[in-house]
């Protein structure tokens, strides 16, 4: 068969040259090709890619059986639908199908339609309403323009204002041009990104093995973005098990949903994704094979890909066999002088020519001058490398780049370096550097909290805390607690909101001492992790302390763990210990005070605070946390993640007019009161004695809950009791800035709790 191969980068060639493989391929053409798809095929000059007769006649002259189209810009356009209408079979999809990547707005909308997971988002034209948005989200953002902007669309704005000056810039002054007339404002989400291409006949979809790109310029991924500096394949945090889930969570809902709306998808559907603590989300769909990631992955194809594409065109790809062969590929981009910027090119170059052992040096921008190879582009050449493993693989891919030469050539030195053991730690599923970086995102947020009485924190074996700080009390005693937040975090990762947990354990810690009488002096975290993602961990960090500095104590110390094999992936835990003094004479309860008589006064919750998640998450499983029911009016994300509430310094100035305080956590009111009861009294609460948040009204009408469990597994919007003598109950209420409620009293019987 003849085959014309539209395009002219590095993918391309690449193309062309496992094209040239196939027994059953007779020529191969290149429209218009580069310098390295000239040693394969014919390339054509003088027709451009979106001349549609032309390239129609073109094809008619040359007898060509099958068009295979390397660029999205051409499919946006709608060349497949001309070279179909023409009777001409074509490798790509339509310009309906190809919207998938040519509308971001559209890519998302369909994305939402048929549940494939995805980031938070919203999309704009009007550039008030897009500000104004800005201003209502607590999470950082990416802002994308629309349309095709050659792979400069995608901003992340740094802070708000910044966010604000790229939305003026799209929207007010056209920074895109149409492509930016509409703006994707999306959540930044965070993990490491991983590229999936699949053939597809638009029926049956078969996953290419995974692969990894390097946008960053620099080392360490550092530097602006590119097109793309490198690639490796297979990736290993994408192994055959996570592939099989990709595929039926997001390639064959993408592909059976493009067949119900009418735009059957013929092709490769690449799917950029982010594997996040809360699973994979697509970051971006792309209607093409990715560039560099071709380059790695086809060398590593031990199938016929000219059969494959007509398999794929002729609708008939699940009777076809598509195999792998074994060990990695490794793809090194080789860049001109001021690339991504302000191109210098048009220098010689010695590379292109030879050839190499298991390598091959793919053309990406070059162009024959007088006999000679000269750079024509940003990215000059992709050199790849095969062999039984990824580290040798990089061996030989690095030792072909010491093999060429261009003035001013730039290129990075740790492609595939991340999925490199760096030593036995780390190949046990640890990592170091992830901790290292940890700790040093964090480290301003938990030096914040420092008071002149640390004197040894971040960084040492064990924190130091000035005793001294204890001077003016005649018998002070050490009053520890330590808790968790429990199964709050799960709702926690599935939101992707970890800042408010944070200040959860710290608020749950200082009420448990606070119904001992106690003041908070500093506080200790715990977090464990299957697999650290710095970015979450100092986001969890940076809420912790912000509620010790809203307390006014340091976070002293504690431990970030990472855990592979003993929790599983994405799944992580918060824990706390608090250490606070009180003078022994008010020490909380005074139990010998309490009387029958005596009355509870409640103090108003936040939300559910940190208990009866188990019970939440079984009711809510099948409905999404951004649904917003019309009692709460706000998505229930938000309603069900209010932080704890601290009651610290609400109530401590006034202690001296309270006998005891009994904090609602686990077990609510049945199981809580009761602990600071003597043996002869009973609490009885009196239900409808203050007014029960829509949340937990919807929550026992959803989960059909009695009224006697509500009370036993949450707060009902109490988060602290008081046992207050009646005579003081004025006093105290008046000297409380908040409306509190008399919810009922203590009287003789057996020590417990009566609802009546």
């Amino acid at each position: 068969m003849n085959i014309l191969i539209i395009g002219s980068g590095g993918r391309e060639h690449a193309i062309a040259w496992k094209l040239a493989q196939s027994p059953n391929v007779k020529k191969l053409f290149a429209l218009p090709g580069n310098s390295g798809t000239a040693l394969l095929a014919e390339n054509i000059h003088g027709i451009s890619v979106d001349n549609y007769p032309a390239i129609i006649q073109l094809c008619h002259d040359r007898q060509i059986d099958l068009v295979l189209v390397g660029p999205e810009a051409p499919l946006a356009s709608g060349i497949a639908d001309a070279l179909l209408g023409a009777g001409i079979r074509c490798f790509g999809p339509t310009k309906a199908a190809a919207e998938i990547e040519s509308s971001k707005s559209f890519a998302k909308n369909f994305m939402a339609r048929h549940g494939i997971p995805t980031a938070r988002y919203e999309i704009f034209r009007d550039i008030k309403k897009a500000l104004a948005h800005l201003e209502t989200v607590d999470y950082p953002v990416v802002i994308k323009a629309n349309g095709l902007a050659a792979g400069k669309g995608v901003i992340l704005p740094d802070n708000r204002e910044q966010a604000h000056q790229t939305l003026e810039a799209m929207l007010l002054h056209g920074q895109f041009g149409a492509a930016g007339a509409e703006v994707v404002i999306e959540e930044r989400i965070s993990g490491p990104e991983v590229s999936l291409m699949a053939f597809t006949d638009g029926k049956t979809i078969v996953p290419m093995i995974p692969a990894q790109d390097h946008k960053r310029l620099l080392d360490g991924d550092r530097g602006p973005n590119t097109g793309g500096m490198g690639a490796y394949a297979p990736a290993p945090i994408c192994p055959p098990e996570l592939v099989e889930e990709l595929t039926e969570t997001v390639l064959l809902p993408a592909i059976s949903g493009m067949r119900l709306e009418g735009r059957p998808f013929v092709g490769v559907l690449f799917a950029g994704l982010m594997l996040t603590a809360n699973g994979p989300r697509v970051l971006e769909f792309n209607c093409r094979f990715g560039d560099p990631e071709t380059e790695a992955v086809l060398p590593l194809l031990d199938s016929d890909l000219a059969e494959i594409a007509m398999a794929c065109v002729d609708g008939r790809l699940a009777a076809t066999d598509v195999r792998w062969k074994p060990g990695a590929a490794v793809c090194v981009v080789l860049a001109s002088e001021g690339y991504p910027g302000k191109l210098v090119y048009g220098r010689i170059t010695d590379g292109g020519r030879q050839k190499y052992e298991q390598g091959i040096c793919f053309h990406a921008g070059t162009r024959h001058e007088g006999g000679k190879i000269i750079t024509a582009g940003g990215r000059v050449f992709g050199v790849t490398a095969w062999d039984e493993s990824l580290a040798s693989a990089v061996r030989r891919a690095y030792g072909i780049v010491a093999k060429i030469h261009f003035d001013g050539m730039q290129y990075r030195k740790d492609i595939a370096a991340r999925a490199l053991p760096q030593s036995a730690y780390a190949s046990s599923g640890v990592s170091i550097d992830a901790g290292n970086r940890t700790v040093a995102l964090m480290k301003d947020a938990v030096k914040s909290t420092y008071t002149p009485a640390v004197l040894a924190g971040i960084g040492s074996f064990g924190g130091l805390f000035d005793i001294s700080e204890l001077g003016g009390l005649e018998n002070p005693v050490l009053v520890a607690s330590t808790d968790g937040v429990g199964t709050k975090v799960k709702l926690a990762a599935a939101a992707g909101r970890y800042q408010g947990i944070g200040h959860d354990i710290v608020n749950h810690c200082i009420n448990d001492i606070l119904v001992q009488g106690a003041r908070p002096l500093f506080f200790l975290d715990y977090f464990a992790t299957s697999k650290l993602t710095p970015e979450i961990t100092a986001e969890v960090v940076a809420g912790i302390s912000a509620a010790c500095r809203e307390a006014g104590i340091p976070l002293l110390g504690g431990e970030t763990a990472e855990m592979p094999g003993v929790y599983q992936m994405g799944e992580f835990d918060l824990a706390g210990t608090i250490i606070g003094v009180v003078e022994r004479g008010r020490i909380l309860p005074r139990s010998s005070s309490l009387h029958a008589g005596d009355v509870l006064v409640g103090f108003g919750s936040s939300g559910p605070h940190t208990n009866g998640y188990s019970l939440i998450r079984k009711i809510f499983a099948s409905v999404s946390l951004n649904t917003v029911y019309p009692e709460l009016g706000l998505p229930l994300a938000e309603a069900l993640l209010a932080p704890h509430r601290s009651y610290y310094p609400l109530l401590f100035p006034h202690l001296d007019k309270i006998k005891a305080l009994a904090h609602l956590t686990g077990g609510g009111f049945i199981e809580n009161i009761p602990r600071i009861l003597p043996d002869n009294l009973v609490a009885k609460v009196k239900i409808g004695s203050w007014d029960v948040p829509p949340l937990f009204e919807l929550i026992q009408k959803i989960g059909t809950i009695s009224t006697q469990e509500m009370h036993r597994v949450f707060n009902m919007g109490i988060g602290m009791v008081a046992i207050v003598d009646r005579d003081s109950v004025s006093g105290l209420q008046q000297s409380i800035p908040e409306t509190t409620y008399i919810i009922g009293e203590l009287a003789p019987g057996e020590k417990k709790v009566e609802l009546v």
